[in-house]
């Protein structure tokens, strides 16, 4: 009887210790929706942040600023080039219309491990047009490739990266934005780049712990106003208030 009755004490701790726990999990959970710090993939516009964007390439197709800025976008980082010699197809297209339709317009380059940082950063500045009240550019560096397996080495990085930008800063008189996951940052960036603004890639859960500015929190989610192969679009949000927006980067 007393084991019955030791045993039956130890179940009931257990399980008082488990309803805890999914409280206290529950309760983590509704503070950071709440928050904003965990959004949906399919959560366009999120009542919790001020500013909301998306990225789009050639991959959406023709689209249709007016219909997204319709749905809230303020921003949209637009794909310009990757590597040394390739360039978006319609990035001209895509930043002309963007801003007509009142959206706040950066343009992003690919990031080539594979090619001198110097001609990539004259591959954006041939493709990028320094315009009054555009969003600075960005740099995305994450794997493709055997990268995905086998990282370069950080003096690699670094080697190809500094130069492409100290000239893109030189050329737009801004430093560039850069856009990263946790482990490209982790692996090249956390040290050395303090200066920089962070775009993170962070599906679902905030990068809370990491310095971000913008942040990418869904990359499937499906809005109205695009007629590519690719039916989905990503989606971001600036870590700010509208005020704070123009404060750091002028009015558009």
């Amino acid at each position: 009887m007393k084991f019955l009755i030791c045993a039956l004490r130890i179940l009931f701790r257990l399980v008082v210790l488990g309803a805890t726990l999914v409280i206290l999990v529950y309760a983590v959970f509704q503070f950071c929706r709440w928050r904003g710090l965990i959004l949906f993939s399919q959560e366009a516009d999120p009542d919790q942040w001020e500013i909301f964007g998306v990225d789009a390439s050639v991959y959406q197709g023709d689209v249709d600023w007016m219909a997204l800025a319709e749905q809230g976008v303020d921003f949209a980082f637009l794909k310009a080039t990757e590597g040394s010699s390739l360039q978006d197809v319609r990035f001209a297209q895509n930043w002309a219309a963007a801003q007509a339709a009142g959206v706040r317009v950066g343009a992003y380059h690919f990031f080539s491990y594979d090619s001198p940082g110097e001609t990539q950063a004259d591959n954006f500045i041939s493709a990028v047009p320094a315009t009054p009240g555009a969003l600075p550019p960005v740099v995305d560096i994450e794997f493709y490739g055997d990268n995905l397996q086998e990282p370069p080495n950080r003096d690699h990085v670094k080697a190809v990266l500094d130069p492409l930008l100290s000239r893109l800063e030189a050329y737009y008189g801004v430093k560039p934005i850069l856009y990263v996951t946790y482990r490209s940052y982790d692996l090249y960036l956390k040290d050395g780049y303090e200066d920089y603004l962070f775009w993170f890639s962070s599906p679902v859960v905030a990068p809370f712990w990491k310095p971000w500015t913008f942040w990418q929190y869904s990359h499937s989610a499906r809005l109205d106003g695009y007629s590519g192969g690719e039916e989905r679009i990503d989606l971001n949000v600036f870590r700010g208030s509208r005020e704070e927006f123009q404060s750091l980067f002028g009015p558009g």
